[in-house]
């Protein structure tokens, strides 16, 4: 439980502050779902310390099905983390 706590959050797996903001949402209790990429999704023998308190879903957003998927999550989801450059997430 946290200020947070009813709020979802998701967030695009990527690198730099991304990955520590979507971990200090989800220790202030959010529920924090990161979207990692299909072909990359970590392994059990991968220890991530940003991971921490995330859910995860591995989808491929350049196939219909995993883009359609990612829309119906963005339905229900309050906030988007979206880790690249301007213009990238749009395409």
């Amino acid at each position: 439980m946290g200020p947070l706590n009813g709020y979802t959050v998701l967030e695009l797996a990527g690198i730099g502050p991304a990955p520590m903001g979507g971990m200090i949402l989800a220790d202030m209790g959010a529920e924090v779902i990161r979207i990692d990429r299909a072909a990359s999704a970590p392994g059990l023998h991968m220890k991530d310390v940003s991971t921490r308190g995330k859910k995860s879903v591995a989808l491929t957003l350049k196939d219909p099905a995993g883009l359609d998927t990612l829309l119906r999550m963005l339905e229900t989801a309050d906030v988007i983390i979206d880790p690249f450059r301007p213009g990238v997430c749009e395409k």
